[in-house]
């Protein structure tokens, strides 16, 4: 079964909805009780395969609380997609300390903390999946994003690299993926004339599309996926080649 954070709207949801269509019992954890809880209804209404959790992932109390209710509800992730994030902007002589910090304890921390929680587990059963989601913003700054949100995603990176190799020899893997601007709910809530020049810098033309990142994600959550581990891997149209 697959946990996914931040799975009310946008990538998370997408990537929920895609591993539920695989097959996979899929648990939905959001700090917006009802989007999260909506969704949960439309991929199972019986409640059999799809759970909503209401959390704030910056919250490790609560998260803690979420894990124990689904490994007794179900069992211990299977797969860990560590999607959820605030998308902030603002220039870095504006970004006070108490929301830097609020930043990093949800992009950064809250990884940190999940996946020693998930990840003991698979590790005992020799099998697993952690995803973390990070951004072309942690590659090279962003113009959309803000100081604290580029370094949280560098963070995640390094992060995915650190785990991937303690856990590499116990059959679980760990990768990143670092979209660029995705047509998300948070992204369109930024400043509409930043956003157009964004993608239009993009050489593919368009913003990216929530189901490609979830398609994605489905690979690296795979058996297929066992040989990939300490990857980053870039779904970015284009804009950042290596």
């Amino acid at each position: 079964m697959a946990l996914v954070t931040g799975a009310g709207q946008g990538i998370g949801a997408a990537i929920a909805t895609r591993l539920h269509a695989q097959g996979l019992r899929v648990a939905l954890l959001d700090k917006n009780g009802d989007g999260v809880a909506a969704l949960a209804g439309e991929l199972d209404p019986r409640g059999e395969t799809a759970l909503s959790f209401h959390a704030d992932v910056s919250d490790v109390g609560a998260v803690q609380n979420v894990v124990r209710d689904i490994t007794a509800t179900w069992n211990a992730p299977d797969v860990l997609v560590n999607n959820a994030a605030a998308t902030a902007a603002g220039s870095v002589w504006d970004i006070g300390l108490e929301e830097w910090d609020a930043v990093l304890a949800t992009n950064l921390r809250s990884v940190f903390a999940l996946t020693r929680l998930c990840a003991g587990e698979m590790r005992r059963r020799h099998w697993g999946r952690v995803i973390n989601l990070a951004s072309l913003a942690g590659q090279q700054g962003g113009m959309l994003a803000g100081a604290h949100y580029s370094a949280s995603k560098a963070g995640v990176l390094v992060l995915t690299k650190v785990f991937a190799s303690e856990l590499a020899a116990h059959g679980v893997t760990v990768n990143a993926v670092a979209p660029a601007a995705v047509l998300t709910p948070a992204a369109q809530a930024l400043d509409p004339e930043a956003l157009a020049r964004a993608v239009g810098t993009i050489p593919v033309g368009r913003a990216g599309l929530p189901s490609e990142v979830g398609g994605l994600v489905a690979y690296l959550a795979s058996e297929e996926a066992g040989y990939v581990t300490g990857a980053a891997f870039d779904i970015n149209g284009g804009i950042h080649m290596r």
